[in-house]
C-alpha cells in the first residue's frame, strides 16, 4: 500500500496523520512517481494552520515537489520509462509515497543531481528565479534585499544573485545564519537586533535598492517598501507574520493581514514602482515554468547553484519537521522521506 501525509484540521503540528492510500493510476499525460523525497515549505505550515489560500479543503495532503522514480505512465506520454529519475512539481498533493503529476511538470533528473537536490529544487530555485529573473529581469548592476535568507528561498536567492554577478545583495535572518549568508558575497543583517530600514538606507546614501523579497508581509512590508528605490520592485510570496509559532492564533493572524500596507498607485506611479504577488502554485504558464526548470538545472550542473539541505525526515515524524520550520532552526531546504 501507499501512504500519505494528511493535514486532518487546522492547527498545530498535531493535526498531521499519516494515512495508507492505494497506489494512483495516472491518467492521459500524466506519470505517477514513486517519492523518495519531497519538499516542506512554509507555506505549507501556514495551509496546515488554514492561513494561507488557495488551499484544499481539509483534509487535504500537501506538498509542491518530489524527486522519485516513474512507477506508471500515462496514454499520450513520451519520453519517459518505468523507473527513470524525475523531479516533480506538483499543484498539490505532494507529500506521498506515490503522488500522479502532470507530465509537463516533470523532468528527468541529470545523472549527476542527487534525488535529494533535485527534491530542493522546484519551489524555492523557481520562486526565486521567477522573481528576479522572470519578474525583476536582473542586471549584474542591480541592488537586491532578501528577507528570509538562511531559508529555502533565500539561499536559493542569494546562489542566483551570486550566479548573475550581483554584488550589491543584503539578506536579513536571525544572527546566526549570518556565516551562509556572507559565504555568497551578501551582507547579512541581524534581522532581531538590527534595523534592516536605517542600514540599507545608510549603505545606498537614501536611494533604496532595486529588488526586494518579502516572504514576512503584513506590517513588514510597509518596512520593505520605504527602502524600495525609484524603478525599484517589491515581490510578496509570504506571509509569516501570521504565524510566529506553531500555535494556531487568529488574533496573530488577523493583526497581521490588518498591518498590511495599502498601496497608491498614484505613488507608486510617480515613483515608478512595481509590487508582485507570487504563488508558484497558481502559475499556469507551462512553457514559462519548464523554461525556468531547465535553467536551474543547467546552473545545478554547472555548480553555480548548490540546493542546500538542512534537513530530511523520515515521513512519520512531519509534526517533528513543521515544528523544526516553526522554530526557525532551517537553513536550506527541509524534506520529508518516502520509499526507502
Amino acid at each position: 500500500m501507499a501512504y500519505r501525509v494528511v493535514i486532518t484540521k487546522a492547527g498545530g503540528p498535531n493535526v498531521l496523520d499519516i494515512q495508507e492510500i492505494a497506489i494512483p493510476e495516472p491518467q492521459p499525460n500524466e506519470v505517477c512517481i514513486q517519492v523518495h523525497f519531497a519538499g516542506i515549505n512554509f507555506a505549507d505550515t501556514l495551509m496546515r494552520m488554514g492561513f494561507y489560500q488557495p488551499r484544499p479543503p481539509f483534509p487535504f495532503t500537501p506538498g509542491y515537489e518530489v524527486s522519485g522514480v516513474i512507477h506508471s505512465i500515462g496514454k499520450g506520454v513520451q519520453g519517459f520509462e518505468i523507473g527513470q529519475r524525475v523531479v516533480g512539481l506538483m499543484r498539490t498533493g505532494g507529500q506521498a509515497s506515490h503522488v500522479v503529476a502532470d507530465a509537463s511538470r516533470t523532468l528527468p533528473i541529470p545523472d549527476e543531481i542527487s534525488l535529494e537536490a533535485a527534491a530542493s529544487m522546484p519551489v524555492t530555485y523557481i520562486t526565486a528565479h521567477h522573481m528576479l529573473h522572470h519578474l525583476g529581469n536582473l542586471k549584474q548592476t542591480d541592488s537586491v534585499l532578501i528577507h528570509g535568507g538562511g531559508g529555502g528561498v533565500g539561499t536559493a536567492a542569494l546562489q542566483l544573485c551570486k550566479w548573475a554577478g550581483v554584488s550589491k545583495v543584503w539578506s536579513t535572518a536571525s544572527a546566526g545564519k549570518s556565516d551562509i549568508i556572507e559565504s555568497y558575497g551578501a551582507t547579512a543583517i541581524d534581522r532581531h537586533n538590527e534595523d534592516f530600514v536605517e542600514i540599507i538606507r545608510t549603505a545606498t546614501k537614501k536611494r533604496g535598492v532595486d529588488h526586494i523579497l518579502d516572504p514576512i508581509g503584513g506590517g513588514h512590508l510597509k518596512r520593505s517598501l520605504s527602502v524600495l528605490a525609484q524603478g525599484g520592485k517589491l515581490y510578496t510570496y509570504g506571509m509569516s507574520s501570521a504565524a510566529p509559532s506553531s500555535k494556531r492564533s487568529l488574533w496573530k493572524a488577523l493583526k497581521a493581514l490588518r498591518s498590511r500596507p495599502k498601496f497608491d498607485p498614484m505613488l507608486m506611479m510617480s515613483r515608478n514602482q512595481g509590487v508582485f504577488g507570487i504563488h508558484m502554485g497558481t502559475w499556469n504558464d507551462e512553457d514559462v515554468m519548464q523554461e525556468q526548470m531547465q535553467n536551474i538545472l543547467k546552473g545545478i550542473k554547472e555548480g553555480a547553484l548548490t540546493p542546500i539541505i538542512d534537513s530530511i525526515y523520515d515521513a512519520k515524524d512531519v509534526a517533528s519537521a513543521h515544528q523544526h520550520i516553526h522554530d526557525g532552526k532551517n537553513i536550506g531546504k527541509v524534506l520529508l522521506k518516502f520509499n526507502e
